[in-house]
């Protein structure tokens, strides 16, 4: 008959499943109780070791194009073109750009069609940061309950061998009483 292991154990006793049941964060979890170690870890840390600069581009693209300064500044931009070429330009006949600003019209469409998509990598990498983290947080809930439980069998262990020291101790007595 083969000998069960450890982890083969735990995983029976503490989640009723046989260890081919049991998914990579169980796995994992089982394997640091059996170790004796933690399994804390930061979700924004392993996130930002695993990025590509692509990633990292994207979220600083993201960061300055929604952030107060690149609003007023490139609003400061748009409002100096305008005026610029409606009135500066215009009295000397070299407006570059005259009302209705196609030109302008067609850097804000380029602008908006390289920023979009690049702040939308952003939002997704920021997804994949929240679903490690739930990962991470569903890792150590299930460590901390396991733990728990742990702790309650050996309290229930305790207390019965207590209960039973408790119960020979009285038989002893009436034992005692009795013969006397």
């Amino acid at each position: 008959m083969a000998t069960s292991s450890p982890l083969d154990d735990l995983s029976q006793r503490l989640l009723g499943k046989p260890p081919g049941e049991l998914d990579d964060a169980q796995r994992r979890v089982l394997a640091g109780i059996e170790a004796g170690t933690t399994v804390i870890r930061d979700a924004a840390n392993l996130a930002d070791e695993r990025a590509t600069v692509g990633e990292r581009l994207s979220d600083r693209v993201a960061a300055v194009g929604g952030s107060w300064g690149f609003i007023i500044a490139f609003t400061a931009v748009l409002v100096g073109w305008m005026i610029l070429n409606s009135d500066i330009l215009t009295q000397f006949g070299r407006a570059f750009d005259p009302y209705p600003y196609i030109f302008l019209n067609l850097l804000l469409s380029t602008v908006a069609a390289i920023q979009a998509p690049i702040i939308m990598m952003s939002q997704n990498r920021q997804s994949a940061k929240d679903r490690l983290a739930a990962s991470l947080d569903y890792e150590t809930n299930l460590r901390a309950e396991l733990d728990i439980l742990r702790v309650h069998h050996k309290i229930d262990h305790l207390v019965l061998a207590r209960l039973d020291a408790i119960e020979a101790k009285i038989d002893g007595l009436a034992k005692s009483a009795s013969g006397a």
